[in-house]
């Protein structure tokens, strides 16, 4: 055994809406993403360590691993609950001590036994401090720190440990830190108001890493709001517009930032000259007193509809958040989100029940007026359970929350979605971006043959022939963002089946009451509109 080996695990998913675990096996890909902060552990560890990295996403665990490592370092979400719990335990029995960081052990490690080192906050401070302990023979349970650090001083990250082949998506980090203050929000807790970047050279630095090393395809920004400091990131924009014009565009980049993007006329263009095809928003809700209530103020400034559209027009996709749940919904609010969806023609919309996460100004109000039920499972979509008790009564929240997804992802509601965000983009050669005209790889190829394979034979299958036929009559130069779609929609038909054979008998009469009523009108109201 090597007296300097350490072992870098990553936990496992569940299967969820977020996984695409059923899209990514048409591209022949195991998981999403690889771990972005494992990587860079592994490039903060001392000279003479060994390191080995294991995803559990996309191999196994092997006892072999744990048994040749001197120490095994965890970093996990709190939807990674259950897998971190699985392998504490299989350490502890094989006498491997174990380091726990990330957000999970940050926000819950007062729940968390067996672990022999907590390694909590931002790493940039903790992690060195631990290893110099360790180093030294004399290492503490525990490492924490309020202090946020100024991150130019993480290293670029080992991507070299990285099996690439397995992934669709490498993440980057440019900035931590958001100036809004959401109720049910951790980000705050978790990395302070004030957004913190790194430098457009070493944000370059790190995209020429991952480029040497052979990957090319999509890149995922995962800044929790990559706008919070636009004066920065339009700085960074600028070099990354000029690296990918410099480079023949080898990436198409998505990201997370606000509403307020849409107030920018001079960021958005920036971000389209840069290559990105895709953004995630937290939409939330069409309530006007659910957003005050939440404190999600930044989305009553302007009409959420035309702030969308005007994202769409320039190209770039909206993935949506949306959240049921709020003490102010209306009893109506199952039907109000469906509607809203629609109307916004975001295809993927992540609809998720309201969840109180630990130290967060929703627990904290929550725990003061005695509602909280149970720890959070970091999982708010198709699980459909409440930590709390919420105002709506419970079996008529979560039996309409179920309606929702049954709506939203019926197949012929979401190729009609599909559709009408196709007919939002820029029709001219002139305006139709580069992130638009992704180039057809191999890769895409073997994944519209299984495609058409699969979903042409499934359940479906009327309805996403006539999508397939449609969107290419309308839109041919965007074949692979097309069939994109048209994957990513079997992966959510699937979870959203699996969410309904979970429910309870009870529960499943009503969600298949709900979803035969909602596809017939959704049926009649997209015939009219066609």
């Amino acid at each position: 055994m090597s007296a300097r080996t350490f072992l870098l695990v990553y936990p496992e998913f569940p299967d969820t809406y977020w996984s695409y675990r059923h899209a990514l096996k048409f591209i022949g890909k195991k998981a999403l993403m690889p771990p972005l902060g494992l990587a860079t552990v592994a490039a903060m560890l001392p000279e003479g360590v060994e390191c080995n990295l294991v995803d559990m996403n996309i191999e196994p665990l092997r006892s072999r691993d744990i048994a040749e490592a001197e120490l095994v370092m965890i970093s996990a979400m709190i939807v990674q609950k259950d897998s971190v719990l699985e392998i504490i335990s299989r350490c502890r029995a094989a006498d491997v001590p174990v380091a726990l960081g990330g957000p999970y052990a940050t926000s819950c490690h007062g729940d968390i036994e067996g672990v022999d080192y907590f390694i909590l906050g931002e790493g940039e401070i903790t992690l060195p401090r631990f290893l110099a302990d360790y180093e030294a023979g004399k290492p503490a349970p525990t490492y924490h720190t309020d202090e946020r650090p100024d991150i130019s001083l993480a290293p670029i990250p080992r991507f070299d440990l990285l099996k690439m082949d397995y992934y669709d998506t490498l993440p980057l980090q440019y900035s931590r830190g958001c100036p809004f203050d959401c109720e049910f929000c951790d980000i705050v807790h978790l990395f302070g108001h004030k957004p913190r970047t790194k430098s457009p050279d070493q944000f370059i630095a790190e995209l020429d890493a991952a480029h040497a090393v052979g990957f090319t395809g999509a890149v995922f920004i995962v800044d929790d709001n990559f706008i919070g400091n636009r004066r920065e990131v339009k700085l960074l924009l600028a070099r990354l517009a000029a690296w990918q014009k410099e480079h023949g565009h080898p990436y198409h980049i998505s990201t997370e930032a606000s509403i307020d993007l849409a107030e920018d006329d001079e960021l958005l263009q920036l971000m389209v000259e840069a290559g990105f095809s895709m953004v995630f928003i937290g939409i939330e809700s069409p309530v006007a007193d659910s957003l005050a209530g939440a404190g999600k103020k930044q989305n009553l400034r302007r009409d959420v509809r035309e702030s969308i559209r005007k994202i769409q027009e320039l190209g770039i996709e909206v993935t949506g958040g949306f959240i049921i749940g709020f003490d102010t919904d209306p009893p109506d609010i199952f039907d109000l989100q469906i509607e809203f969806i629609k109307e916004l023609a975001i295809p993927t919309a992540m609809v998720g029940l309201l969840m109180a996460l630990p130290n967060t100004r929703l627990y904290e109000r929550l725990l003061r007026e005695g509602r909280i039920l149970s720890a959070s499972t970091g999982n708010n979509t198709h699980q459909a359970e409440l930590n709390f008790t919420p105002k709506l009564p419970r079996d008529f929240l979560l039996a309409g929350y179920r309606r929702v997804l049954g709506a939203i992802y019926d197949p012929r509601t979401y190729f009609n979605r599909c559709l009408e965000v196709l007919r939002r983009y820029p029709h001219t050669p002139e305006e139709t971006t580069t992130s638009m005209k992704q180039p057809i790889q191999l890769r895409e190829v073997t994944g519209f043959i299984r495609s058409l394979l699969r979903q042409t034979f499934s359940s479906y299958g009327i309805h996403y022939l006539r999508y397939l036929f449609s969107a290419v009559r309308l839109r041919p130069a965007l074949v692979v963002r097309i069939i994109t779609m048209a994957i990513q929609g079997h992966h959510y038909f699937t979870i959203t089946r699996r969410a309904e054979r979970a429910a309870p008998a009870h529960a499943q009469n009503r969600f298949r009451q709900a979803i035969g009523r909602d596809t017939i009108t959704a049926g009649i109201g997209n015939q009219a509109d066609a």
